[in-house]
C-alpha cells in the first residue's frame, strides 16, 4: 500500500509538471522542449498543429528548390524552413574553417551582415515599447554633438536621414584617412562631429540604404540602456528567447574562433571596418533567428502595434507600382498578385544571408552562407513560389546584394 502511494504521488507529480504540448488542435508553444524538429520559445504564442500532410508535400518541394538554386559546390552554409516552429527542412553543408576542417552544423554561428539590422531596430522597438524610446525622438536627444539636428530614430531605421555612408568617408577626407585605424562606432561618430560630413539628401527626402544610420542606431540603444551594444543585446533579445548561439562579435577576442568568411577557397581578411556593430557583426544560426521570428507573434515580447511600423514601407511612397520598399528595419517586396513579401538580405565579405519571415503563413525561411555566392538569395523566389498563390505568373526576383556593406 505504501509503495502504492508513493508511485501515485510520483506520477501525479510528474503529470502536472509537464509542459502542455497540444490543446484542441493547437499547440502552445513553452520552453521545455524534447522534439527535436521543434523550436520553441518562453513566450506564450499558440500556432496550428502542423499535418503530416503538410510537412511531406511541403519537404519535397523545398528539397527540389533547394538542390536546384542553393545548394551546390559554390555555396556553404545553414539553410532551414520552419512553421509554427516546426522543422520542414534543414541543411548544413560547408566548413566553418576549412584549415581546421570543422564542419558547419545546426550550432554553427554566422556572420548575418546586414541580416543584423533587423536585430537591431527590435532593440530599438524594445525600447519604445518599454517608453525609454520614441521613434519620432531627434537623435540629439541622445546624443548632443551629433551634427544632423533634424534626423530622429525613426529616419535612420528607415534610411531616410540623408547621413552620409561610413564606407566613403576615405574618399572624402582623402590623405587624411587612417587606413590602418581599425574604427568603433564611436569613432564614425566623432569623424561626423569633426569633419561635418555633407548630408546625402535633406533629412526624410527620399530612402538611401545606408549602414552608418544603424551604427548610429547601436550607439543609441548603448546610452538608453547603460550597457555596451553586446550587452544590450543579449538582455533584451538574446537572452529572453533562449538564442544561445547567437551573440555580437567581439573583435579584440573572437576574430580566431569565429567561423570564416571565404571567396572560393581564401579566407577574407579582415579590415577596418570589422569593429562596428549594429548595421552587422552579429553572428547567429538558423534555429537562433527561428525563435526570433517565433517571437514576434507574441505579445509579450513586441506589440503588433509597434510590428506593424516596422513593416509599413517608408521608401516607395511615391513610386507607382512599386516592387520594392524597406520599413524599419526590414525590406519588402511586393509580388504580381500584390501581396508583401517582407524580408532582409546581408553580405559582408564572404557572407551572403537571408532572412525571410513568411508572415501570413507562419513560416520561416533562413538562408546563411559564408562562401561568396548569390545562392543564399534564392530564398526569396522559394517563398514566392511555395508559399503564396499566384493570380499570374511571377517574375522571377534579381539576385539582390546589400551593395557597400
Amino acid at each position: 500500500m505504501k509503495m502504492t502511494l508513493i508511485s501515485f504521488f510520483i506520477s501525479t507529480l510528474l503529470y502536472f509538471s509537464s509542459p502542455i504540448t497540444q490543446i484542441n488542435n493547437y499547440f502552445t508553444v513553452t520552453q521545455r522542449n524534447e522534439d527535436t524538429t521543434l523550436i520553441t520559445v518562453p513566450f506564450n504564442v499558440k500556432f496550428g498543429i502542423v499535418s503530416e500532410e503538410y510537412l511531406s508535400e511541403k519537404k519535397i518541394k523545398i528539397d527540389s528548390f533547394y538542390n536546384k538554386f542553393i545548394n551546390s559546390p559554390y555555396y556553404s552554409g545553414s539553410f532551414l524552413v520552419a512553421k509554427n516552429g516546426r522543422i520542414i527542412y534543414e541543411d548544413y553543408t560547408g566548413f566553418s574553417n576549412a584549415k581546421t576542417g570543422k564542419k558547419i552544423d545546426a550550432n554553427t554561428a554566422i556572420h548575418l551582415a546586414s541580416v543584423s539590422k533587423v536585430l537591431t531596430a527590435t532593440a530599438i522597438l524594445k525600447l519604445v515599447q518599454e517608453n525609454n524610446l520614441m521613434l519620432d525622438q531627434k537623435v540629439t536627444d541622445w546624443i548632443p554633438k551629433f551634427p544632423y539636428k533634424n534626423v530622429t530614430i525613426r529616419t535612420l531605421l528607415n534610411h531616410r536621414s540623408g547621413l552620409p555612408h561610413y564606407s566613403n568617408f576615405p574618399s572624402i577626407m582623402k590623405k587624411a584617412w587612417n587606413k590602418k585605424k581599425v574604427l568603433t562606432n564611436k569613432d564614425i561618430l566623432d569623424l561626423m562631429v569633426k569633419q561635418k560630413f555633407k548630408p546625402i539628401f535633406a533629412h526624410n527626402a527620399r530612402f538611401d540604404y545606408c549602414n552608418t544610420n544603424y551604427v548610429i542606431l547601436a550607439l543609441i540603444i548603448e546610452r538608453a540602456t547603460g550597457q555596451n551594444y553586446r550587452d544590450a543585446m543579449q538582455t533584451l533579445i538574446f537572452k529572453p528567447l533562449g538564442m544561445k548561439n547567437t551573440f555580437v562579435f567581439n573583435y579584440e577576442t573572437d576574430r580566431d574562433t569565429v567561423s570564416k568568411s571565404y571567396r572560393a577557397s581564401t579566407i577574407f581578411p579582415w579590415d577596418q571596418y570589422d569593429n562596428l556593430y549594429g548595421d552587422k557583426n552579429v553572428y547567429s544560426t538558423p534555429r537562433d533567428l527561428v525563435k526570433f521570428d517565433l517571437a514576434t507573434y507574441s505579445p509579450d515580447f513586441i506589440k503588433p502595434e509597434l510590428l506593424q511600423e516596422a513593416y509599413y514601407g517608408y521608401s516607395a511612397a511615391n513610386v507607382p507600382n512599386a516592387i520594392k520598399d524597406y520599413g524599419l528595419g526590414m525590406r519588402m517586396r511586393y509580388l504580381a498578385n500584390k501581396e508583401k513579401l517582407v524580408y532582409h538580405n546581408g553580405w559582408w565579405h564572404g557572407n551572403n544571408t537571408s532572412f525571410v519571415p513568411v508572415k501570413k503563413d507562419t513560416v520561416t525561411i533562413i538562408c546563411l552562407g559564408n562562401k561568396y555566392s548569390n545562392r543564399p538569395y534564392a530564398t526569396l523566389n522559394m517563398a514566392s513560389n511555395l508559399f503564396f498563390k499566384k493570380n499570374v505568373e511571377e517574375i522571377p526576383m534579381p539576385a539582390e546584394l546589400e551593395i557597400k556593406e
